[in-house]
Parts: structure tokens; C-alpha cells; sequence
């Protein structure tokens, strides 16, 4: 029977992340991880923690060529609601980044991570199903669907939210839905989008556009389930003149490309991230909608957050409680984050005055503010960032005025 200090079991994006970060960080990984069976056409765009430790993982020079920069992040209010709130507009430079993230095809970091994977010498890849899953307090027993056995100190679950290793162990989720689908879309567009991705915010959810290299955008569009399914059963030439008109025009004649999906919006929580010799990443420990670039920059803070516990003292044997140690390390970041996406998307659907009031009422001070402005991206791009950099900021703004 084969032997491993750490188990990752589901080869996504999380999954595979997490087996190279901690092969490159010392440990003997198992990567538990089947062949996707369908083609992701998704892009992801990740913020500037993110592409840090992608950096530091030596993945980023790979992924660069296929990525686009977003410099300029732009909220426009597209309802037409009597109470409308002011455009909002972030650019990078105001918090001295060239750029807040970057913006590529899933695939193209999935090709990375693959090559990634296949010359790491600390990670032994298996390709069958985790069939069976037993945990004890010394260890991670796992029987694959091809019959091959093995045993771990430690066993992360990257396998989404139907998550085995999840089920094994008893955690419990939180699970709710919305009336709504996402329409995701690649498009060309006839003029450049020079860095800059903008979200209208409709009545039925974000419509977002993020760039691609070149004049290629990627397209998040929530929208009603029916308006969703009767818009994907448009010709290519008819939806892209309704994206176009969305747009309103902003990145001139636009040409929506093959391969247009839906996806219905849920979010799912885990009562907890971690147990024992367990941890979980990812779709695994909480789902939410796309909306803010959170999800996957979530799940490489889960990552970051295990390569510093796992990989710290590699003399040591693995705590039989680091999985608790975890939870703690990650619970706060998870609630806030599920939090504010899902008050931001409720608030698109309420009809209830006061609800409108605060939201057109915060994008103003966003406008308005800038120091309140600066907090907030710098917030958005590395949790707890924006709250350490206040007395810095005040101590500039107090310099300026003696000055």
C-alpha cells in the first residue's frame, strides 16, 4: 500500500493549485484527480494576491501570454429604477498597481497546472475516482475505484459541492438558490476595451464584461432563467447584437462566439473548512455566484492558508488536529466574503425602497470618496489589506495638509 503525507482529492483548478503549491513546498502529495470530462470555457480573473502566488509557484510566466490586465474597473447603474446611482470607477494606479488582476481562459491555466503537475517530482497523479474514504485520528485510508489503496497523514477535498470527502467526515452545508441563471460568453468586439472591465447592474443581476487579450472580452451576464434559456436559443448574429445593445455600444460592433452556457446561480457554505486530518478547499467548502471575481481567489486564499500550516515545520509530523486549525485560520474570510456577494446580488433584486437607497447611496460615496474608495479596492484585492493601509493613508492625507 502506497504511502503519502497529503492527499488532494479533485483535480479543478483549487485542486490542482493546491497539489503543486504543496509539492513545491515539501510534501509527498497524492493528487487524486480523473480527466475533466467537459471543456471549460469559463475565464477567471484573479487579483493581484492571487497572481503573487501564482508568481511565487513559478506559473505565472506561463500564464501571462493567455491573460489580459484589468487597469480599470468600472460600475455603471443600468436600471431603470427612479433612485440610480452614480458610475463608480476603480483604476489600479490610485492604489499603485499597474493592474488590479488579470483576466484568462480557465483552460489556459488548466494546460499550466497539467505540465505543472507532470514535472513535479513531489506529486504522484492518480486518474481513477476516490471510491472509498476512511478516516481515523492517525491517518486518511483511501481504496480508488481501479482498486488501488493508499494512506495519507492528511487529506484535502477539492472534489466540488457534492465533495466525498466532505460527506465522509459529516460536515454539513448551508445550501440556497436564486431566481436566476449565468449566461457565460466569449465575444470580439470592434474597438479596444484598453484594460477596462465594466459591470452594469440590471435588475435581474451584473451583466459583466472582463477583458481578453486582444479585442476579446469574456461575459458574465445574470439574468432571469427564462430570459437566459430564450436568449441561448438566439443565432450567434442575433445575441451578439443584443450584447452589443447592452453594452450600449461601449466596445462598438461586438461577435459573440461558439460556445455559450448557462449555469443556474446557487451558493453553498460548509459548517465548517476543516476537521481533523481534513480540509476543504474550494467548491468543496463554500459556492457562490460570479459576481466579483471572489470565487476562485477565494479558493487560492484556502490554498495559501494550507501551504502555510502543512509546509512550515516539514521535520514535524502532520497535527492530527490541523484540520481544525485550518477552519479557524479560514472561517471569517469565507462568511465575509459569501456574505457581501450574496447582499450585493439581493440588493440588484430587491424591489424594497430603503434596499435601493443604501446601494445607490454606497456607490455614490465610492465616487465621491476617494479615500474610502482606495480602502475598499485595496480590500477587494487582498482581504484585511485595506483596513492595515487606514493609518498610512491618514498619515499621508495629514502630511498633504501641513504641506
Amino acid at each position: 500500500m502506497k504511502t503519502f503525507e497529503v492527499a488532494v482529492i479533485g483535480g479543478g483548478l483549487a485542486g490542482m493549485i493546491a497539489a503543486v503549491a504543496l509539492g513545491r513546498g515539501g510534501r509527498n502529495v497524492a493528487l487524486i484527480a480523473p480527466s475533466a470530462p467537459r471543456e471549460d470555457r469559463r475565464t477567471t480573473a484573479l487579483m493581484d494576491q492571487s497572481i503573487r502566488f501564482l508568481d511565487r509557484l513559478t506559473l505565472w510566466d506561463r500564464l501571462k501570454p493567455a491573460a489580459s490586465p484589468l487597469a480599470t474597473m468600472r460600475i455603471i447603474d443600468g436600471t431603470n429604477r427612479l433612485l440610480r446611482a452614480p458610475t463608480a470607477t476603480f483604476r489600479s494606479a490610485e492604489v499603485g498597481l499597474e493592474a488590479f488582476g488579470y483576466n484568462f481562459p480557465n483552460r489556459a491555466l488548466m494546460d499550466v497546472l497539467e505540465a505543472a503537475v507532470a514535472t513535479e517530482g513531489n506529486i504522484t497523479r492518480f486518474t481513477a475516482f476516490a471510491d472509498a474514504i476512511e478516516v481515523s485520528a492517525d491517518r486518511v485510508a483511501i481504496t480508488l475505484s481501479d482498486g488501488e489503496a493508499m494512506v495519507a497523514d492528511f487529506a484535502i477535498g477539492a472534489d466540488g459541492r457534492k465533495s466525498k470527502l466532505r460527506e465522509t467526515v459529516g460536515i454539513d452545508t448551508r445550501n440556497w438558490s436564486y431566481p436566476q441563471s449565468a449566461m457565460v460568453l466569449n465575444f470580439a468586439h470592434s474597438l479596444p476595451h484598453e484594460s477596462i472591465s465594466t459591470e452594469f447592474h440590471t435588475e435581474s443581476g451584473p451583466f459583466t464584461q472582463v477583458p481578453l487579450p486582444g479585442r476579446r472580452s469574456s461575459l458574465v451576464w445574470v439574468q432571469n432563467p427564462s430570459d437566459a434559456q430564450a436568449r441561448s436559443e438566439l443565432s450567434l448574429a442575433e445575441l451578439s447584437n443584443v450584447v452589443e445593445e447592452r453594452m450600449q455600444s461601449l466596445l462598438g460592433k461586438v461577435t459573440v462566439e461558439e460556445g455559450v452556457q448557462i449555469w443556474p446561480l446557487s451558493s453553498m457554505m460548509a459548517h465548517r473548512s476543516g476537521k481533523g486530518r481534513v480540509a476543504l478547499i474550494g467548491e468543496a467548502a463554500h459556492v457562490f455566484p460570479p459576481i466579483g471575481a471572489q470565487g476562485l481567489n477565494l479558493s487560492l486564499r484556502d490554498v495559501m492558508a494550507l501551504t502555510d500550516i502543512l509546509c512550515a515545520r516539514l521535520e514535524l509530523p502532520i497535527a492530527a488536529d490541523t484540520g481544525n486549525q485550518f477552519d479557524r485560520k479560514r472561517r471569517a474570510d469565507i462568511m465575509t466574503r459569501t456574505a457581501s456577494v450574496d447582499v450585493l446580488n439581493r440588493s440588484l433584486l430587491s424591489d424594497f425602497l430603503p434596499m435601493q437607497v443604501l446601494r445607490a447611496a454606497g456607490l455614490h460615496i465610492l465616487a465621491a470618496v476617494p479615500p474610502f474608495r482606495s480602502i475598499v479596492m485595496r480590500e477587494g484585492i487582498e482581504p484585511g489589506r485595506g483596513f492595515r493601509d487606514i493609518p498610512a493613508a491618514i498619515r499621508e492625507r495629514l502630511g498633504r495638509k501641513k504641506a
